[in-house]
């Protein structure tokens, strides 16, 4: 059995701070994908990077402080893909690929539309873009688990408040219908696969207490091709872990 769980972190050097790694050693993932790590591995502590037994692989953005995605594996990867190709994207550290024997895994960090119109437009070039990128990676492929921060809810019942929040990026129609695409080209949302209630949130606002009030948003996914579904095990959402505005999600798949 593969733990694999995906966790946008919001700065890891924070994370760290409040106890993240006593966290993960209790985890037990035996791979994890991490989003908005905001630092170099040089930022880091030697003893922090050493602290637990997994090989680690960072794509950092060229700014400073910002994205930035990293594989952690107990397994050392076949390969280690950084970015995908496309320069306007990778300087912003927001795709990771490590590939096993069977099966490889990408780490994720889609453009958040929230600051304006023009990064909206970014964010839709981009899924364009990711889209055309991930079929490719397919045919090469067939075995993909694309984990991390997808900055849309899906459906109503992702998001605490559909109506109000109707034209928000993050839930509007065409990021929606583009998620629908993309799970149609192939993917299954495995927290769906085996979880279809209510009120399950992987992303809380830092404002009007909204965590404890759990008005949430589920952004972060674990999606997994169809070749693979026979192997899904277990998914879940592990709203517990409080290092950051998301939580972490957990996917279980048959070695």
């Amino acid at each position: 059995m593969k733990r694999i769980i995906s966790y946008n972190v919001n700065g890891i050097r924070a994370a760290i701070r409040k106890d993240f790694l006593k966290w993960l050693e209790a985890s037990k993932a035996d791979i994890l994908c991490l989003q908005e790590i905001k630092a170099t591995a040089d930022q880091l502590e030697p003893e922090h990077l050493d602290a637990l037994d997994y090989k680690k692989y960072w794509y950092p953005a060229e700014k400073k402080g910002y994205s930035g995605v990293s594989i952690w594996s107990k397994e050392e990867p076949k390969h280690v893909e950084y970015g995908m190709g496309m320069e306007i994207y990778d300087r912003e550290g927001r795709v990771i690929r490590a590939d096993y024997k069977d099966f490889s895994v990408i780490s994720v960090y889609m453009p958040s539309g929230s600051s304006g119109d023009e990064r909206q437009a970014f964010k839709m070039q981009w899924l364009d873009d990711f889209y055309s990128y991930v079929q490719d990676l397919k045919k090469e492929i067939p075995n993909l688990v694309i984990s991390g921060d997808y900055n849309i809810c899906h459906k109503p019942i992702d998001i605490h408040n559909p109506e109000r929040n109707k034209d928000t990026s993050g839930f509007k129609p065409e990021e929606r219908e583009w998620m629908s695409k993309f799970v149609d080209g192939g993917f299954i949302d495995s927290f769906r696969h085996f979880n279809e209630e209510p009120h399950q949130y992987s992303w809380w606002s830092y404002r009007a207490n909204a965590r404890a009030k759990n008005l949430g948003w589920r952004i972060d996914y674990n999606m997994v091709s169809e070749p693979m579904e026979d192997r899904l095990k277990r998914a879940t959402i592990l709203s517990e872990a409080k290092h950051s505005d998301h939580c972490p999600v957990l996917l279980e798949i048959e070695d």
